[in-house]
């Protein structure tokens, strides 16, 4: 491997800033790919996106703007107080950084030029320094970059530990570019890098199978303790629809006002994993007992949906009331007991040594059958009817209601387990209730008895890799803090009921650490926070940049199991338009 220097990733960096065209960018990173296999490391891939791990990786760099500035004041010798004050000015840590860079020249005075390796390697440093004098370590190696750093290294060196690199590639971009730089039959190729990318979600691996052909992408399998993407539904309005989308017969099953929860075992050890890809076994140990009791085999791959329950009245909960279990790190045997769950298996994918993703639906039920065994209200099989006709459709879907369900999922019986959404495997019909998930991409500080708070929301859907505002958001959130709450009752039982929700104190908090830029009382917030929002209806608006506004919004609850990923699409909106033109 023959060493790279870092100002020829800030060349790319700059060409990507410079331009908005998914297909220019696309083409920039496929030369620069060309280049990275003849003289790279594959990891290497990763900083293009400003990261060093691959996605299913936890690790972060663990970085806050006050930590870069008292930084940048550390490596240049300038007062914390000059920078804080450039900052409110400009709003980008990186441009400061960029502009005394230059001005010091420190490239020089070093007498040595800054290596994608060093680079790199300070940054994986970084991230697994902890304990006593962490700070004054993390300090010590930033400064040491931006110490030899040129002044557009400099910049971007900044910008990849406040994980703001400005560059846009998402994951379809660089997908795409993998097979523009290695296939001269792309268009084929995509779908299979697509494939091999959900499986793995590590684009270094991809790199690494890509730059040697096909049928290396094609070796790519899924692994049990690795997370992968999901299979994913469309809503549909009635049975028929749902039939037709699916076929008849047709599985039905119930939908869970849960939280969906991969269950990898290897050998003996058990890991639960998000949609997000997040590891949360530490955070539900009652799901690990459940399924090391009840599910037979070596190793497997099970989807299913966690589901929480009263431990009084044993009723299910809204998603709400257990959401604060996936992110807790402590008290986790108290909240295993106030916040008990079930767990509903409904798919299996992997079985002992055996990848099933490409089997029918039907084989794949009658596997999950054969190895899970019910235990009430800690783990079973998701009940399921199979039939064609649309009165015992609609009676399942009415019986799903009744005792607390959000609907129905239907699902084709012949069809593999494909990451994504794709229209005629899995549909999921419930009340007709006008709502979006959606991320939220900026803010509003509040006055009066909100003062304080963050209380008005920007959000946005997706098109392809870019998001699109489609309105401001600023009722459904509650006004009391947790600490208001306690003093008002007990600590528990407004949790277990699922009504109290998120408050704007804690959304503020969430949001606070994500501000990438501040003016006045508005900022913009990287696009983490994903909220389900109901609302009236949609009116066309060139307020957003989507071209469309969401009348009387509100926020229903915040989705911590959710990302981008799996925020609605502008394709789904425009779809929503025109079924709400044609009915009237």
């Amino acid at each position: 491997m023959r060493e790279m220097f870092y100002s020829e990733f800030v060349e790319v960096y700059e060409k990507l800033y410079g331009t908005s065209k998914r297909l220019e960018k696309e083409a920039i990173l496929a030369e620069f790919l060309n280049k990275l296999e003849k003289k790279g490391d594959s990891e290497w891939i990763y900083l293009l996106r400003g990261k060093v791990f691959p996605d299913y990786d936890e690790r972060e760099f663990g970085i806050s703007g006050q930590l870069v500035i008292k930084t940048i004041a550390s490596a240049f010798g300038i007062k914390e107080e000059q920078i804080l004050s450039m900052y409110r000015e400009i709003g980008d840590l990186g441009e400061i950084a960029e502009e005394f860079s230059g001005k010091k020249r420190q490239a020089k005075l070093f007498g040595g030029r800054l290596t994608v390796s060093k680079v790199f390697g300070n940054l994986r440093k970084i991230v697994d320094i902890e304990g006593k004098g962490a700070v004054g370590k993390k300090v010590e190696l930033i400064a040491e970059l931006l110490g030899i750093a040129e002044s557009g290294e400099a910049k971007y060196i900044v910008r990849t530990l406040l994980s703001d690199l400005r560059v846009g590639v998402a994951d379809g971009i660089l997908r795409d570019a993998l097979a523009s730089a290695f296939f001269e039959d792309r268009v084929e190729v995509k779908e299979l890098i697509g494939r091999a990318y959900d499986i793995c979600n590590d684009f270094a691996e991809v790199f690494e199978a890509a730059k040697k052909g096909r049928k290396e992408l094609e070796k790519i399998e899924i692994v049990p303790g690795k997370p992968m993407n999901v299979m994913l539904a469309v809503k549909v309005d009635d049975i028929g629809e749902a039939f037709e989308a699916c076929g008849k017969p047709a599985a039905i099953e119930h939908k869970y006002d849960g939280f969906r929860v991969m269950i990898s075992k290897k050998k003996e050890e058990i890991k639960l994993f998000t949609r997000r890809l997040e590891n949360v076994t530490k955070q539900f140990p009652d799901v690990v007992e459940a399924v090391k009791k009840n599910v037979k085999g070596e190793s497997f791959i099970l989807d299913s949906e966690v589901v929480g329950f009263n431990p009084g009245t044993k009723k299910y909960l809204p998603f709400e009331a257990i959401s604060q279990r996936i992110k807790r790190k402590y008290d986790i045997d108290k909240l295993k007991k106030e916040l008990p769950v079930e767990v509903n298996v409904f798919d299996v994918i992997y079985y002992n040594g055996k990848n099933l993703m490409s089997s029918p639906f039907r084989e794949r039920r009658k596997i999950l059958e054969r190895i899970v065994k019910n235990a009430e209200l800690k783990i079973r099989s998701a009940r399921q009817i199979i039939t064609d006709s649309e009165d015992k459709a609609m009676e399942f879907y009415q019986e799903a209601l009744k005792i607390g369900e959000e609907g129905i999922m239907v699902k084709n019986l012949d069809a593999p387990y494909q990451q994504g959404r794709r229209v005629g495997f899995m549909v999921k019909l419930k009340p007709v209730a006008n709502d979006f998930d959606l991320v939220i991409v900026g803010a509003e500080y509040g006055s009066g008895k909100r003062a304080g708070w963050l209380t008005s929301y920007i959000v946005a859907c997706r098109d392809n890799d870019k998001l699109l505002e489609i309105g401001k958001v600023s009722s459904g959130l509650k006004e009391k803090s947790p600490a208001d709450r306690k003093s008002a009752g007990p600590e528990i039982p407004h949790k277990i009921s699922g009504k109290e929700g998120t408050s704007y104190d804690e959304m503020t908090k969430l949001l606070k650490i994500l501000i990438k830029e501040e003016e006045g009382k508005i900022v913009k917030v990287k696009p983490e926070i994903v909220v389900s929002v109901t609302y009236q209806n949609i009116q066309k608006s060139p307020s957003y940049s989507s071209g469309y506004a969401l009348r009387f919004p509100r926020i229903t609850r915040y989705r911590p199991d959710r990302s981008v990923k799996d925020i609605a699409s502008l394709s789904e909106i425009e779809r929503e338009v025109g079924k709400r033109g044609r009915k009237r």
